[in-house]
């Protein structure tokens, strides 16, 4: 009899599992596309339009604008208290042609030295409304809030509501922005978009396919250079980082304690290109004694089990990939896939407990929709640790020198939740894994026979 119960309810047990497995399986729908968001400027055209705020160095801010009148000075005005600009910059400005269409007066203004974590309120160009934003910490805890392939959809403002709900101190954006796609007002709409949130905090992007926007092949006669718009209107701290490229950069945040380097999918990066050795002398330049957290973003990812871009990183893997293994790189955000996912500790296509977490996470709300799932006996499928194809956003919180917080933000609900989560210790504070203080190739790979 005994034996018949537990029978009984190891049956009833397999049933309620199974209700309860289909339940959340049907709970899940693949949102579809939804339609692109055109911002209109309604304000005069010596107002500021387009505003975002990038970081510059351990203490200053880039301030970048629009103006359609192209009389308006280059200057912010700023303060800590609303309407008393106790200190103002000058900078420069740019413009750029695009066949027929010719860009608006393009602002680009760093301000400080500043404190950090503190609210400044800012004008610029002496016209229009003020704007404020919050400088990024200067020490431990930081929290990085990550979304790729934004476009301007309603799927990207309910992504970026659910970011601005959390109190994130930064924003990286791995490739795929506007979605312009040479049609150049829609970088004027995207601008205007995303300024609510862009003028807020400081947004650290990278190019992607999108921004390439090459002219035909061949050329028409006055045909812009690639990049043309992605340059002019997003200029990030290359310079200040030692890179003759805006494609590719790094910066550091939370007082030097997490070094973030920003790739270039679309530029040079074989062993003789200038952004393999700018990333060789800027991966040597980092101890991990004073900087116990490595952070690279990309676009094109070189782990994917998507049916989407299979492989379309693959060079760029064989070229960089040893780089950032020997640096002992803790985490790798891409996008170009319009899905999120998540693999295990990787490298040279084997778990390794000292190589990298890539994850995907172009799911940001673009207007091509989500990709679509490979199937399950991908070569890859074992090193996945968690995929799904929904719109959403990821926070790193990095709280100490030894521990960080990941988690990745499903956006198809009322409200954003939690889909994927996990605890990183840094690679550096890891003695079977801590880097040497020397140049990249100094440390001895237990797979350097692959």
């Amino acid at each position: 009899m005994r034996t018949t119960r537990r029978v009984l309810l190891a049956v009833r047990t397999l049933i309620v599992f199974a209700l309860f497995a289909g339940a959340v399986a049907a709970e899940y729908v693949r949102p579809p596309p939804r339609p692109i968001i055109l911002t209109e400027h309604t304000e005069p055209a010596s107002h500021p339009q387009q505003v975002h705020v990038s970081a510059v160095g351990a203490n200053q801010m880039r301030v970048s604008w629009v103006t359609d009148d192209k009389h308006v000075q280059s200057v912010v005005e700023y303060g800590k208290v609303s309407g008393n600009y106790t200190a103002s910059a000058t900078g420069d400005h740019t413009s750029y042609r695009y066949f027929l269409y010719t860009s608006g007066k393009i602002h680009h203004v760093t301000i400080g030295p500043l404190e950090p974590g503190t609210v400044y309120y800012y004008r610029c160009g002496k016209a229009g409304n003020e704007f404020s934003l919050r400088t990024p910490p200067a020490a431990l805890p930081i929290e990085l809030a990550v979304a790729g392939d934004l476009g301007q959809t309603e799927w990207t403002a309910s992504t970026l509501a659910h970011v601005s709900k959390t109190e994130y101190d930064m924003l990286l954006v791995p490739g795929d922005l506007s979605y312009a796609d040479t049609q150049q007002p829609l970088w004027d709409t995207f601008g205007r978009f995303v300024q609510r949130h862009a003028s807020r905090r400081p947004w650290m992007v990278t190019q992607g396919n999108h921004e390439v926007e090459a002219a035909p092949v061949p050329p028409l006669p006055g045909s812009p250079p690639p990049f043309s718009a992605y340059d002019a209107r997003w200029r990030m701290p290359h310079q200040e980082s030692g890179s003759a490229s805006n494609l590719y950069y790094s910066f550091d945040a939370a007082g030097g304690a997490v070094h973030v380097a920003m790739l270039g999918s679309y530029a040079g990066f074989n062993s003789s290109s200038d952004q393999y050795r700018w990333l060789a002398r800027d991966l040597a330049g980092v101890d991990r004694r004073a900087t116990p957290w490595l952070v690279v973003l990309l676009h094109a990812p070189w782990y994917n089990t998507n049916a989407a871009h299979q492989g379309e990183g693959e060079a760029m893997r064989t070229a960089m990939e040893r780089l950032l293994y020997e640096a002992r790189v803790d985490v790798v955000f891409a996008g170009h896939v319009h899905a999120y996912e998540r693999f295990t500790r990787v490298y040279n296509n084997e778990a390794n407990p000292c190589g990298p977490v890539y994850i995907t996470i172009g799911d940001g709300g673009n207007r091509e929709g989500l990709a679509l799932n490979f199937e399950k006996n991908h070569k890859l499928a074992p090193l996945s640790v968690m995929r799904e194809a929904s719109f959403g956003h990821g926070r790193l919180r990095v709280v100490n020198a030894t521990a960080a917080h990941w988690a990745w933000d499903r956006n198809d609900d009322a409200d954003s939740v939690v889909r994927d989560e996990l605890w990183l210790e840094s690679l550096a504070a890891n003695a079977a894994c801590a880097p040497q203080y020397g140049e990249p190739g100094s440390v001895d790979s237990p797979n350097d026979e692959l």
